[in-house]
């Protein structure tokens, strides 16, 4: 199953810096192993904010739902998910 993500990130200001930072490295490393994985298809950073839209690609909503309750930064996220799916006018759909 394909979705979409949308995070932002909201980390309290009152997180000591080294914790923060631990935990950013912790997430770096977390999503590239996904990455490299294949289940953590794009990452894309949203200008002028501590956000991203990544898609995945996961078996079911639940392996999603606990990729994304492992990540580190997960307690500071504000998600949106989206299920995607092919649209019919796609020159790459498998009914073209």
């Amino acid at each position: 199953m394909l979705f979409k993500v949308e995070m932002t990130v909201n980390i309290p200001a009152t997180l000591p810096a080294a914790q923060a930072e631990e935990i950013k490295a912790r997430e770096k490393a977390y999503s590239q192993q996904l990455q490299r994985e294949g289940k953590w298809l794009h990452i894309w950073r949203v200008v002028g904010q501590y956000a991203n839209v990544s898609l995945f690609e996961v078996k079911d909503n639940q392996e999603l739902h606990e990729i994304l309750t492992g990540l580190p930064l997960f307690p500071y996220m504000d998600i949106t998910v989206q299920p995607l799916c092919e649209h019919p006018s796609s020159i790459y759909s498998e009914k073209s």
